[in-house]
Parts: structure tokens; C-alpha cells; sequence
């Protein structure tokens, strides 16, 4: 007898210790302020993970409960127009470690919920190469290899060494090097074949110490010239980049944005061919597969660049960025979005795929 209560007590120990150490989801969790359009939608369940060991011990326990899943990073590049039902998880573990170094270069790990301007200014500061034209790009880091984030001639996968994960269906670490990475033009295994399947935890980053800089943009070069810089070097640039963007786009702080809402469309000969016969001062980049068109101008052509329509606008100064100037539903967004979308494929036989994550 003494025996079985011995037993029942350490079980509800065991039991109470458990239910202590677990983490707290939310119930119908408002999104406003956790996504940079600035929606008010709603999410069935919330939970924000502090550490790795919380997010496994989470995975492992918590998380087989519930249907559909969402990572949730800055909320940056993610459009939701209707209630979210399911969880939506967002990591906030930071900081950053040196994992290695030598004379060339630096090998930093990163954990997801750095915030990536943060970490840009950071590496800059100590004039490690490779990340400063992706200054001011909103979100954290664990969301850098998903989107493969690029800006003015660089891409996040030129710097990325390995991304460090949690499988959600396990709890087991695992880590992807870069080539199993399948990182694509604003894509990566993460966004299609293995989308919703790991959590990202963190990512290795090699960076130069003797950096070569990419300053090959008209908009880079001009810059420089304004700004009258002589010596070039990472925080310079890291500057240079930040103008640039400080006057294009709009601070999400204020108003509301995904950034970028579509990607730049690359199109083969004869599609090029005949915008340029009507449009011979069409801006464009030879690419391997064609030629990229940046999709600004095509919707500028079309008349969209300031057209606002109650709380939804296209921004004044670049025609790539659809805004919400206060009360948008996302709904409301994703409409004009399609409105763009079908003009420019009448007028120029492209078809707009967004950038932006559509919910």
C-alpha cells in the first residue's frame, strides 16, 4: 500500500513538473504589430519559443497537438488576408557567436531571431564583407535562407555556410548545407519541397576580410558620388545601401509594407524583344535564362506608381511597394495586388508572381 501511494505521488510530481515546464500557447492571438503590413488578423493559437532547447522540448511535447503550423519570424513578406487556423510559432532566441576564424575569413552562427539590419550593422562595424548591400531588409535571421533575401547584385546564399534546424515532425536537430539548400532566385528548399517542415534555429555565416565589393548598380554608383566617398569600405557601403532604400521605401514603422511585393520577372527573347521595339528605354539585367525586367517599372508603366484607394496604395516612390497607409484589411491588399497583376499582363504579356507570402 505505502508503495502504490509512493508511486501515485511521484507520477503527479512528475505530471505537475511537466505541466510547469510547458509553454504557454495564446488563444485567438492578434497579429496587429506582428506583421509588417500592419493587418489586424487573428490566430487561432501564438506561442513565441525563447532558446533552441525550448523550441525541441516544444516540438517534441506541444506542438503533435496541433493541425496546421506556421514559423513566424519578423512577419516581414507576409500578407494574411483571413484568419489564421492553427498555430503560428515564432522564435525570438538571439545572438551571435564566432564559430571560427582565420586570416581571410570569419564564420559566424547566428540564431534566427537576430534582427538581419542588426546583424548587417554588426558585421560592418568590424568590416567583415559579404552581407552590407543587404542593409535595411526588414525581418530576422531565421527567415534570411527561406526567402533567400537579395539586394543590389547579392544574395543571402553567397554567404550562408549552413542553416541549422529543428525537424517539427521529430524534434531532431539537423543541419542543411548550403548546396542541400536548392536556394533559388527569392527560394529555397524551406519555401518549396520542404515549406512548414523545420523550424530554422540558426545559420552559419562566412564573411570576408578582405572583402570585394559588389557596386556594379547605377543606383550604388550614384550614391557613392553624392555622398562623395572616396575609400570604400563595409560600413560605407552598409550607408550607401541604407539611403538608397531610406528614400524608396517606406518606413514600416510608420506605414505599412511587405517590401517588394512581386519578384522581378526574368523573360526570354521574344517577350524582351518586344517591349523594348515599344519601350527602347526599358531598364533590364542579362541573366542566366533571359532577361530580368524589374517589375517596378513594368507597374509604373501601367500607371499604379501613388494610386491610393482608401487605405491601400501603391507608394509614391517605388512602384513595387503596395502600402497600407492605415486600416487596410489584407484582403484589401491582396485585391489591388491582383489588379496590378492582370493590368501588367495585358500591357506586357508578363505574369507577376509575388514575392510576398500570400495567407
Amino acid at each position: 500500500m505505502y508503495a502504490l501511494v509512493v508511486s501515485r505521488l511521484f507520477y503527479l510530481l512528475v505530471l505537475y513538473i511537466n505541466i510547469l515546464f510547458m509553454v504557454f500557447v495564446e488563444k485567438n492571438k492578434s497579429l496587429l504589430g506582428l506583421n509588417s503590413f500592419n493587418v489586424d488578423e487573428i490566430a487561432d493559437f501564438f506561442v513565441e519559443l525563447s532558446d533552441k532547447e525550448q523550441a525541441i522540448e516544444f516540438v517534441k511535447k506541444q506542438l503533435p497537438q496541433y493541425k496546421n503550423v506556421l514559423i513566424l519570424g519578423g512577419g516581414c513578406n507576409i500578407l494574411f488576408t483571413k484568419r489564421y487556423d492553427g498555430l503560428i510559432v515564432r522564435p525570438v532566441f538571439r545572438g551571435i557567436e564566432i564559430v571560427e576564424e582565420n586570416e581571410e575569413n570569419v564564420f559566424l552562427r547566428v540564431n534566427a531571431g537576430e534582427d538581419w539590419t542588426d546583424f548587417v550593422t554588426y558585421c560592418s562595424q568590424r568590416e567583415w564583407g559579404g552581407v552590407e548591400n543587404l542593409a535595411m531588409i526588414p525581418g530576422n535571421v531565421g527567415a534570411a535562407p527561406v526567402q533567400n533575401i537579395g539586394a543590389y547584385g547579392v544574395e543571402v546564399k553567397d554567404v550562408i555556410e549552413r542553416v541549422e534546424a529543428i525537424e517539427l515532425s521529430t524534434g531532431v536537430e539537423c543541419e542543411f548545407a548550403n548546396a542541400e539548400c536548392n536556394f533559388q532566385y527569392r527560394s529555397s528548399i524551406f519555401k518549396t519541397s520542404l515549406k512548414g517542415k523545420y523550424l530554422i534555429t540558426a545559420v552559419i555565416i562566412k564573411l570576408s576580410k578582405k572583402p570585394v565589393f559588389n557596386i556594379r548598380y547605377g543606383a550604388v554608383k550614384s550614391e557613392i558620388e553624392k555622398m562623395n566617398i572616396s575609400e570604400i569600405s563595409c560600413s560605407q557601403i552598409e550607408r550607401v545601401i541604407s539611403n538608397i532604400r531610406k528614400e524608396k521605401l517606406p518606413d514600416i514603422k510608420i506605414i505599412g509594407s511587405g517590401g517588394s511585393f512581386f519578384k522581378n520577372p526574368v523573360v526570354q527573347k521574344d517577350v524582351f524583344d518586344k517591349i523594348i521595339e515599344f519601350n527602347s528605354d526599358a531598364p533590364y539585367y542579362i541573366v542566366d535564362g533571359g532577361y530580368k525586367i524589374p517589375a517596378g517599372w513594368l507597374i509604373d508603366q501601367c500607371g499604379w506608381k501613388g494610386v491610393r484607394v482608401g487605405d491601400v496604395g501603391v507608394f509614391h516612390q517605388q512602384a513595387l511597394v503596395i502600402v497600407n497607409y492605415g486600416k487596410a484589411t489584407g484582403k484589401e491588399i491582396y485585391n489591388m495586388s491582383m489588379q496590378i497583376k492582370a493590368d501588367v499582363k495585358k500591357q506586357f504579356n508578363i505574369s507577376l508572381v509575388p514575392e510576398v507570402i500570400i495567407l
